[in-house]
């Protein structure tokens, strides 16, 4: 086995994992993707793994007639530490209803092919294809640093969201409880929290959840994309099956906890047919607030997908790009503020009527939960008397 080091221009590409770009077109990330074997990649969501776009160099594993790609080991998950300084993250997006998130982790081991965050993972020297699904990175400081951040003076209280960027409740959660440690933070100074996640593992702090959603300071958003178990395994591999959501979904809901399902990211050609039957069955489930949102692609996330899309269901990757197209302005993406999270066009419009409809139905959306920032109480500083009144 041989390993190309070079920077790559041209490298060989095997016709099933990149589809033919027009000529002259700069090579793009599928362009210096090799497809990893089925069995190194088992359980993964990404077919190959690419050096990241700001790799001076390209590397490509290549058989050189040894036939000792065989013996290369599986992709393991590995877990790094994060030394990061902070823990809240700013953002100024107009389109999204909050300025403020936390990740406990990088990378995620769900390995949700569509994911938008995965480029994310090539500032870090990786790729986004299967370095970000089995190489991450814990910050086991966080809930210190959240509650120095909080206890700051000039700090004023806003929902933080957590699980925006990689999953908080992934499976490594289990062992490290990061997050677990970042809820008893906000817990304690009466904080509002908004939790978006795809695992059922959610439901083990239903203790404090509930405790928070009697302040009005927590709600909780799971993503349902499937009902098809197939379908998600594939294109999901490693987050909650649809049926564990729902019940947590209902779990949750029991336990007086505001709950939304999102149904995201709606892929035309692919999921959107069932947008009724999710809804439906979250409504069933206790939940009271819905939403949805368009596949993005940015970035590497195109090529991935694309990947994907002619491993997994050849037989629709022309039309599926076909129609992303017709609701991105004819790209394969489109990140302007206003239209980045519904699309434009017919097709889009006609998602966006089904699930407004399907919702008015279901007697979704009704009220929208809001949280309150009442309860704050600023942690005391290391080293701050406390007061006497």
């Amino acid at each position: 086995m041989s390993k190309a080091s070079s920077a790559l221009r041209h490298p060989p590409v095997s016709p099933a994992s990149a589809p033919t770009e027009p000529a002259g077109a700069s090579p793009s990330f599928s362009e210096i993707a090799i497809a990893i074997d089925r069995e190194r990649r088992r359980g993964r969501g990404a077919q190959s793994n690419a050096s990241g776009r700001f790799e001076a160099e390209a590397r490509v594993t290549f058989d050189d007639g040894w036939q000792s790609l065989d013996d290369l080991p599986p992709f393991k998950t590995t877990v790094a530490l994060d030394t990061s300084r902070k823990v809240i993250t700013r953002n100024e997006s107009p389109d999204i209803g909050f300025d403020r998130s936390i990740n406990p982790y990088r990378g995620c081991e769900h390995g949700c092919v569509y994911c938008f965050a995965r480029p994310t993972h090539a500032y870090l020297g990786m790729s986004p294809g299967l370095d970000f699904e089995s190489k991450l990175f814990a910050k086991p400081d966080a809930p210190a640093l959240l509650e120095k951040e909080l206890a700051a003076p000039g700090y004023e209280p806003r929902m933080i969201a957590i699980g925006t960027n990689t999953d908080p409740y992934q499976p490594i959660e289990r062992e490290h409880k990061i997050m677990r440690g970042i809820l008893e933070v906000l817990e304690r100074a009466g904080h509002p929290v908004g939790i978006v996640t795809k695992s059922a593992l959610v439901t083990r702090d239903i203790d404090i959840l509930s405790r928070m959603a009697e302040r009005n300071l927590v709600k909780v958003a799971l993503s349902v994309t499937s009902l098809d178990s197939k379908l998600a395994r594939t294109m999901e591999p490693r987050a909650s099956a649809p049926p564990k959501r729902l019940e947590a979904l209902r779990q949750l809901s029991a336990s007086g906890i505001p709950t939304t399902v999102m149904v995201a990211p709606v892929i035309p050609a692919l999921n959107d047919s069932e947008i009724e039957r999710i809804l439906d069955s979250a409504a069933h489930a206790g939940v009271k607030e819905a939403s949805y949102v368009l596949l993005r692609l940015p970035l590497e996330v195109r090529d991935l997908f694309r990947e994907w899309l002619m491993a997994n269901y050849p037989d629709r990757y022309r039309h599926v790009f076909t129609l992303i197209r017709e609701m991105r302005g004819g790209r394969d993406y489109d990140s302007q503020w206003s239209t980045r999270m519904k699309g434009t066009g017919p097709m889009a419009w006609m998602i966006g009527r089904r699930f407004e409809m399907a919702c008015e139905r279901l007697g979704l959306n009704k009220r929208r939960s809001k949280l309150t920032t009442d309860h704050f109480a600023r942690p005391p500083r290391n080293g701050q008397q406390l007061s006497l009144f």
